[in-house]
């Protein structure tokens, strides 16, 4: 419907505006009329006594009932050298029913002897006083009916209303076309385009192009700009992990079946009389463990998110040792010495093999970020707890995480600290630590080493309701 548009009501407020404000003016100029109505009679009824005064009183009645009647007057009556005069006269049909004297009328009287000659509809006989023009005398005096004033009055008042609505629908008129161009076609447009990038999103020749000419409008249309160019950009990521976590699933599942057969020749090594084989077998069977599980993990985490931790009393100190003598291995020749500041009796609730993850995941990324750098360096574990939490630290000497992995820390394929990273290590660890009820933190990072703390809490946790 057109007045539930936005011009059919700009349209229809317009018209009520402009009548309000020529309300507004009827009430004076009507006011005024009335007074220029009046002040006319009395110039006229001085006029028809200065001609008899011309004459010398020598006129005869039908002259005199003459300049009466071209006066729209009763009688005339002319106060000359403190004398009062009756210069002309006829009979009066009815008493006089009230005075105005124009002299000292002010606004506020004009407006209201105005509007209450308006309302009152009976034909009155009144008496109007003023100053003669030209310094005449000291007062003019007359005696008239109202009828003929009121009619003028209501004349003149239906040419105002009229002229006002010509007006208010010519004001109107030209509005509504101006909103309707500068204003209702660029929201039209926003909506269409809007309504065009919703039904595919993902297409990034349907996000909007700024065009508008208005200030606020043009604001508009950019930040709808930017909100659907990163929507697009989301979109598109997410679709292309969807892709991914299809591959990685399918991938999981071969490499675990490949892991499996390797599992059990390791588990045929275990038997050996080699002195080397037995030190080194057990380590290679729970790397091969460890990855068969993660394949597995992988799958479930294809399905929806990681499972939740299997909440168990874990030795901090022998998850730290595992991790750190397959990282030394992993360092090769490569200048790096490892630290570790565990109480051997910290003993936490939390999943062995989760926790492993995230500390392998913290503790590799520093090993390529000193190798990256190509001198010598350092990684120190420590751990520490108080009544609330344990705390443990994974500090380093490398070169420092770069501006966009801070920017992006924690979020898959953004937060990568090195090149070619995915940036997966810290974002799957950040989860498994929220999963345990803590949280992940990057404490510090500059070009002389970076640290992350590890908090997990001592309050039971609702995830505890999940363990088997």
């Amino acid at each position: 419907m057109f007045l539930n548009t936005l011009s059919g009501r700009f349209l229809l407020l317009t018209i009520a505006f402009v009548m309000l404000a020529e309300v507004f003016i009827f009430v004076p100029s009507i006011a005024r009329f009335r007074e220029d109505y009046l002040l006319t009679r009395l110039d006229r009824a001085q006029i028809a006594s200065l001609a008899l005064l011309a004459a010398e009183d020598m006129i005869e009645a039908d002259v005199e009932a003459e300049l009466l009647e071209n006066a729209e007057v009763f009688n005339v009556i002319l106060r000359r050298d403190e004398m009062s005069q009756l210069i002309l006269s006829s009979p009066i049909p009815a008493p006089v029913h009230a005075s105005f004297d124009l002299r000292d009328a002010t606004a506020a009287i004009l407006i209201r002897d105005a509007m209450v000659r308006l309302v009152d509809s009976q034909n009155r006989v009144i008496r109007v006083l003023g100053a003669p023009t030209r310094e005449a005398g000291q007062s003019i005096e007359v005696t008239m009916e109202t009828a003929p004033l009121r009619m003028a009055m209501i004349d003149y008042g239906l040419r105002i209303l009229a002229l006002s609505a010509v007006i208010s629908v010519i004001t109107a008129g030209l509005l509504f076309f101006a909103v309707q161009r500068l204003m209702v076609n660029p929201i039209k447009r926003v909506v269409g385009a809007m309504q065009s990038y919703a039904s595919a999103p993902e297409d990034a020749r349907r996000i909007i192009e700024p065009m508008a000419h208005v200030h606020e409008l043009k604001e508009a249309e950019h930040a709808l700009q930017s909100l659907e160019t990163q929507l697009t950009g989301a979109l598109r990521q997410k679709e292309r992990l969807a892709q991914l976590g299809g591959a990685v699933a399918k991938i999981s599942h071969d490499l675990r079946n490949i892991l499996t057969t390797a599992q059990l020749f390791a588990d045929r090594m275990e038997g050996s009389q080699d002195p080397t084989v037995n030190r080194v077998a057990p380590k290679l069977v729970n790397s091969i463990s460890r990855a068969v599980n993660l394949c597995e993990t992988t799958l479930a985490f294809g399905k929806a998110e990681e499972p939740p931790p299997r909440l168990d009393r874990v030795t901090l100190t022998m998850i730290v040792n595992d991790v750190v003598e397959s990282e030394r291995l992993a360092s090769g020749s490569h200048d790096i010495s490892f630290s570790e500041d565990v109480p051997a009796s910290m003993v936490l609730r939390a999943d062995a093999e989760q926790l492993y993850r995230v500390l392998s995941n913290l503790i590799r990324n520093a090993r390529q970020a000193i190798i990256a750098s190509g001198k010598a360096g350092e990684i120190c574990i420590g751990a520490e707890e108080d009544d609330r939490e344990w705390v443990i630290r994974v500090t380093d000497t490398g070169p420092g995480l770069p501006p966009k992995a801070r920017e992006h820390l924690f979020q898959p394929f953004q937060g990568g600290s090195r090149k070619g990273g995915t940036g997966l290590g810290l974002a799957i660890s950040a989860e498994l630590i929220r999963g345990h009820g803590g949280r992940l933190e990057l404490e510090e990072t500059c070009e002389t080493g970076t640290a992350f703390a590890l908090r997990l809490p001592k309050v039971a946790h609702p995830v505890e309701n999940h363990t088997e």
